[in-house]
């Protein structure tokens, strides 16, 4: 097929890309980073086909297997259907979304290679949600799982930006359009600096940040800390809990597999059940989850784990007292790690006789990290500072002013407290920001205060993060009612089920505290570190 990237090129993602100026210093160093002019991420499918790997398993669920040349084909199915049948120009949006199927993958790596770019968003997300993404990301094309249509439908009413919606998991309409499509089309010929997706993250205002990453960010996550640290091979089965549309999931569950011609094990819902079913039916080897989930197992029989030989921990702070258990429940020491959606994925971890229980790890080669003051000074060892990265990946917000708060003098600026050892380890200190990480999921206080206040029994709200031996974080909110007579358990409940009606369900307060007033200053503005006191 003879792609044209001129002519028919949608521009949007470009035209709305941060100033160079505001973007960080970006630094290729290492040779494994120097990667060609043309590039289009998707060729890792043809390399692992290509490397010997077309009949080996490529992804793994419960009721079936797809081999690396199965998935290549499905991926050029879609990327032919979404060309020849649904009119995608190179550069148009796609919104993927879905639970983690087989499917969502192969679409995910269709897309790609028919140049388009991949928008995937969470299956939990309210149509409000949604339709934020749809409308900041002007979104023309969508793929999504007919279990999850529902909350699409309403979110895509009426909107001026979808041209094509299709379903999948559903009728089979859309898997009928596959079947007219051609097995074999060749990538998109995309430079390696042009967008693939866009990553949405929550921000402490509730309003989502659009992170684009280019084809060559993709291939850079997995040659630096899958190559470094995971250390992977041909015959491991990664295996994860999070969602694709999380770049922690992305990369453990797509992108670090197809790199190595390894096997992706799928599991089929969420929770510790399915996931020891996974891991079981499998032989899963690599193992990429939350700090929760690791101390909700280890109590468990260790039958459960014998396949496994390599366990990522990352969403949330890794206690050493969880690193401890599942090092003597299982014999395995976990990888911590920290990253971010702005860095695609991890860019501080440690593995093998490098891990210092307790310690978030080193810089991943490729990464650069130190911590700075406010003046953007660096700090000596023992410190407690902002964090500061750079390396071949980093901050590019979609149209949002944000990006002059993110990146500073060229470095990446986590919101995150840390120090550094004088052997060059980091150790998290905490959030510098209103964001609360729950399970691993990013919770904005103020999005989870604005779904409070529009329930009419609601005057005033302020949500904080409180510690919890099983979440590491839960959301706690103060409310002030119109009338303060009803405080009882149930209009707890009523608000909780308002909140799980109005965001995702995952970010609902798990307590709820009624006040007669909110501590403020004398300006009105909430004193939010008199209620975490």
């Amino acid at each position: 097929m003879n792609f044209d990237l001129s002519s028919r090129y949608d521009s949007f993602v470009r035209d709305n890309l941060p100033d160079t100026s505001l973007q960080p210093e970006f630094h290729f160093d290492r040779p494994e980073l120097k990667f060609p002019a043309m590039l289009n991420a998707s060729v890792l499918l043809d390399r692992a086909v290509a490397a010997g790997h077309g009949d080996k398993d490529a992804v793994l669920w419960s009721a079936g297997r797809w081999r690396y040349k199965e998935l290549l084909t499905q991926a050029c199915r879609i990327a032919d259907t979404l060309i020849t049948q649904l009119n995608l120009r190179p550069g148009n949006r796609v919104l993927i979304h879905g639970p983690n199927s087989p499917m969502l993958m192969a679409i995910w790596w269709g897309v790609l290679r028919a140049g388009g770019v991949a928008v995937t968003t969470m299956p939990l997300l309210r149509a409000g949600e949604v339709k934020t993404i749809i409308h900041k990301a002007e979104i023309s094309h969508a793929l999504v799982d007919a279990r999850v249509q529902s909350a699409f439908d309403d979110a895509c009413n009426n909107s001026q930006f979808i041209r094509f919606a299709e379903y999948f998991n559903g009728d089979g309409a859309f898997e009928a359009r596959l079947e007219k499509a051609r097995d074999f089309v060749e990538p998109a010929p995309t430079p390696n600096d042009e967008p693939a997706l866009i990553a949405f993250t929550s921000g402490t205002t509730g309003q989502p940040k659009g992170c684009v990453h280019y084809h060559r960010d993709v291939l850079a996550m997995a040659e630096t800390f899958s190559r470094h640290i995971v250390k992977p091979s041909a015959g491991d089965v990664f295996c994860g809990t999070p969602p694709f549309a999380f770049t922690f999931g992305l990369g453990a569950s797509v992108v670090f597999p197809a790199a190595c011609g390894a096997a992706s094990a799928l599991t089929m819902g969420p929770g510790v059940d399915p996931l020891l079913d996974a891991i079981e039916q499998h032989k899963v080897t690599t193992l990429f989850t939350a700090p929760t989930a690791y101390r909700g197992m280890m109590s468990l029989p260790q039958k459960h784990f014998q396949s496994l030989h390599t366990c990522v921990s990352a969403g949330e702070h890794l206690p050493q007292a969880t690193s401890d258990g599942w090092r003597e429940a299982t014999g395995i020491r976990l990888i911590d790690g920290i990253g971010a959606t702005e860095m695609i994925h991890i860019f501080i971890s440690a593995s093998g006789d490098n891990v210092v229980p307790g310690s978030t790890g080193r810089a991943v080669p490729g990464y650069v990290a130190r911590i700075v003051d406010e003046e953007m000074r660096e700090l000596p060892a023992g410190e407690t500072g902002r964090l500061a990265v750079r390396g071949p990946t980093g901050c590019r917000y979609l149209a949002d002013d944000r990006q002059k708060d993110y990146v500073k003098q060229g470095w990446n600026l986590t919101g995150d407290l840390f120090r550094q050892d004088e052997d060059g380890y980091f150790w998290y200190v905490s959030r510098s920001d209103d964001m609360i990480i729950s399970s691993g999921y990013n919770i904005a206080a103020p999005e989870v205060e604005n779904a409070l206040l529009l329930h009419a029994d609601v005057a005033e709200a302020a949500v904080i993060g409180v510690p919890d031996a099983e979440r590491g974080q839960i959301c706690k909110a103060f409310v002030v009612l119109q009338s303060k007579e009803d405080t009882s358990d149930a209009k707890k409940a009523d608000l909780q089920t308002h909140v799980k009606h109005m965001i995702a369900p995952y970010k609902y307060p798990r307590e709820i505290e009624f006040v007669s007033a909110l501590p403020k200053t004398q300006t009105g503005k909430l004193q939010r570190y008199k209620l975490k006191d």
